[in-house]
């Protein structure tokens, strides 16, 4: 039975967004931006409307997706291992358990897909594409996702832990960590930005609080400081804030103009501006896109397709689940 999806623009931001065009081709990862054409043609009408219902209800959601992307890729490449349930599994990870969310919505996306094409889309396409859906949901670039990923058959709980990118490690290390994925000092930058959306606990930045003023963190904006400590004090550190403190639920390049008056959340975004460990261009970067929203939703874009092809299953690799919770 053929299914059919449409869409009112609800959300204003939507109707004015930037279109991006990105690289529509990886030969190299024999990802392209048509592999379901002809296969499972409905897959970005179901997509984006699961997406669009779940962020009518949660604005925050959005963000939630764009992170599960990131987190998956991160670990193992793009493969889909982050849904695998388990306690061994990478969702169980210190940087992901009670932390990253938005696997209900990929789960009845999968299900409808599953209704009218079976065993055609994967996982990790579904998250890739939620994630894309999710940035421009949120007033941010369209550009397009390149799919043919396939699933991985194993999560990674090591890797997670290790391999994912804190919010209290140094820009160095965290470049490292973007460079082992073949990613560069640019795409830190960019990609940090992602933080223009979503929330944070406060026991991701209580290190930067204090209530004697020899012990406070010099980077971080007073009056911000004090605000922060009074949301937290006397909280069990799961307590939420926003980010982006200027426009929560908006994507724009706010987040960087909040780096030059010293209101980064955490210690890893102001340390883009503030860092005085001797990286190079973050800064200048930072800079930039304060300065030039357009310049941010471009390289943003180009950065959101190279992450996702970041060693792909693709071919006879892997296999197409099912449930996206566990392998066939």
């Amino acid at each position: 039975m053929e299914m059919e999806y449409s869409y009112s623009c609800s959300f204003m931001l939507v109707c004015s967004v930037l279109v991006l065009c990105a690289s529509t081709r990886c030969v190299r990862c024999q990802l392209s931006d048509d592999f379901y054409d002809y296969t499972c043609p409905h897959v970005y009408n179901i997509v984006q409307h699961h997406v669009y219902s779940a962020m009518r209800t949660e604005m925050r959601m959005g963000a939630s997706l764009l992170r599960l992307h990131f987190h998956d890729c991160f670990v193992n490449g793009c493969d889909g291992s982050i849904l695998l349930d388990g306690d061994d599994g990478e969702k169980f990870a210190i940087p992901n358990k009670n932390s990253v969310r938005g696997y209900e919505v990929i789960d009845a996306i999968k299900e409808d897909l599953e209704n009218i094409c079976p065993e055609v889309v994967s996982c990790a396409d579904i998250v890739a594409l939620a994630a894309g859906y999710g940035v421009l949901f949120s007033g941010g670039p369209y550009y397009d996702v390149l799919l043919g990923r396939r699933d991985g058959l194993l999560a990674n709980q090591s890797g997670a832990n290790n391999g994912l990118p804190s919010p209290f490690e140094n820009i160095t290390s965290i470049i490292g960590k973007f460079g082992d994925v073949g990613l560069d000092t640019t795409d830190v930058v960019v990609l940090s930005g992602a933080h223009t959306i979503g929330r944070a606990r406060c026991k991701l930045f209580s290190n930067r609080l204090s209530t004697t003023s020899s012990s406070a963190d010099p980077t971080l904006d007073a009056t911000m400081a004090a605000n922060l400590q009074s949301l937290c004090n006397g909280g069990d550190g799961n307590q939420t804030t926003a980010l982006d403190i200027t426009s929560a639920d908006v994507f724009d390049n706010r987040y960087y103009q909040n780096l030059l008056n010293q209101r980064g959340l955490l210690s890893s975004d102001q340390g883009l501006f503030s860092s005085v460990d001797g990286v190079a261009n973050t800064k200048d970067l930072v800079q930039t896109y304060s300065a030039n929203g357009h310049r941010f939703f471009w390289d943003f874009a180009r950065s959101m397709v190279k992450m996702g092809n970041i060693s792909p299953l693709t071919g006879d690799d892997g296999q197409i689940r099912k449930n996206c919770r566990a392998v066939n």
